[in-house]
């Protein structure tokens, strides 16, 4: 006989594998990329992701799961724990704020000529949470005007120590997409997404894998999407 609970196990993990489904339908994926031969090479490099890991420490740590743009908050919650901590008097030593950009949060790890390239305003809907429209830049490296929050831009977040992930799933399948839109070849749009991301985000194999190995080395979780 099933018990209750092996019953609702498996429908836990058919639910969960629905939803995954729907979530690459949700890219816009068409079944025929997901078994492309053209599919990029992985850019996350295992070794560089350990020793970006090794580097969350400290009595207070939480990472940032930023799976849309959500206007730019995300980098504004992953500054605010910094910040909060520090008017609190904790010492640097024991702050670490983590925050990985996955999914449709991609577009801020990577510069201007990358945006402007690839219309990442239009690709990805990003609107900014200042003005409440469409940008076409990346609004939030080095702005030209310090936003509301002092230091809450990717430039000053790493500056100040925050460590900042870039989704390699998500570069992946995101360009692919593109690149069939644009008639480009995959390997190509992925190769320039990759060479546009700024000194110091670490591409990490997936956003799930960085936040779960994040969390086991004592991180809180922190939902920074939307909703």
């Amino acid at each position: 006989m099933l018990h209750l609970d092996e019953t609702i196990g498996r429908r836990t993990f058919l639910g969960s594998m629905a939803a995954s489904a729907v979530g690459l339908a949700a890219m816009g994926l068409p079944n025929k990329l997901l078994a492309d031969e053209k599919m990029p090479a992985p850019a996350a490099n295992k070794t560089e992701f350990e020793g970006w890991l090794k580097r969350i420490k400290g009595k207070h740590k939480q990472v940032f799961d930023a799976p849309s743009t959500n206007g730019g908050l995300p980098l504004a919650w992953a500054r605010v724990f910094v910040m909060s901590n520090t008017e609190l008097g904790v010492p640097a030593k024991d702050i670490t704020s983590v925050l990985v950009l996955r999914h449709d949060a991609i577009p801020f790890a990577m510069n201007d000529d990358v945006w402007a390239k690839y219309d990442f305003g239009e690709t990805f809907n990003v609107k900014s949470f200042l003005t409440g429209q469409r940008e076409k830049t990346n609004f939030l490296w080095k702005p030209k005007q310090e936003p509301p929050l002092p230091r809450m831009s990717l430039d000053k977040l790493l500056e100040d120590g925050v460590l900042v992930g870039v989704c390699d799933l998500a570069l992946t399948f995101n360009s692919m997409h593109i690149a069939e839109k644009m008639k480009m070849e995959p390997a190509d749009v992925k190769k320039d997404w990759v060479a546009g991301i700024f000194p110091g985000v670490q591409i990490v194999p997936s956003g799930v894998i960085a936040i779960n190995r994040a969390q086991e080395r004592g991180c809180t979780y922190c939902y920074a999407g939307e909703g």
